[in-house]
């Protein structure tokens, strides 16, 4: 898989080359007209997510040391796995109210997530927080929370620190994705990201 990387005025731009059709992206483009929609939600929706955690924090329901806590205890009987932080609960009923918000914003939307800067995913949408029913494959697809998205994608997504990142990449299955992510900063320090998954219209 080859990665280039592309800083355009602030831009931070990297192009996966997934497992089908190369696609590209140069100087002249640094962007669709939706890309730059997308940007201004995730930076909305980041913006959102930082209130919250401040209110959880200036109300002692938690520390700092707690929100930027990286001992992920695996939760039992879980596959693929899955992790519990000291605020994994706290954050379901803060931030995912958020997210659902922006990813009913559009139809062309995959996911709204915050994840850290390892790619834990503390609570995911509703949508893919469906009950385990032991059913791997159902599980897999529809409960994706909790989980450790640390993949070339995810990585960089969580640790970019530019005002944005947008990754574009093409599946296996000759759909086109777009992951577009802003950095989530709490009391001055590098929490992890916002990322918006979405299709192109």
């Amino acid at each position: 898989m080859k990665r280039s990387g592309l800083l355009l005025a602030s831009l931070a731009v990297v192009l996966i080359v997934g497992l089908t059709a190369p696609s590209s992206v140069t100087a002249a483009d640094p962007g669709s007209a939706f890309d730059q929609r997308v940007r201004g939600w995730a930076e909305q929706c980041a913006a959102e997510i930082v209130t919250q955690f401040d209110l959880l924090l200036t109300s002692g329901r938690l520390t700092v040391p707690q929100l930027f806590d990286t001992l992920y205890i695996p939760i039992p009987n879980t596959d693929p796995q899955k992790y519990m932080t000291q605020y994994d609960t706290l954050s379901d009923g803060a931030i995912r109210p958020i997210l659902d918000k922006y990813l009913a914003f559009d139809k062309h939307l995959v996911f709204v997530v915050a994840v850290d800067r390892n790619g834990y995913l503390p609570s995911h949408n509703s949508k893919y927080s469906q009950p385990m029913t032991g059913d791997g494959d159902h599980d897999t697809k529809w409960n994706r929370t909790k989980r450790l998205f640390n993949d070339r994608t995810g990585l960089a997504a969580a640790r970019n620190k530019e005002p944005f990142l947008l990754q574009r990449y093409s599946r296996d299955t000759g759909e086109n994705m777009a992951d577009m992510s802003v950095p989530i900063i709490v009391q001055g320090r590098h929490w992890g990201a916002l990322r918006i998954g979405y299709s192109s219209p």
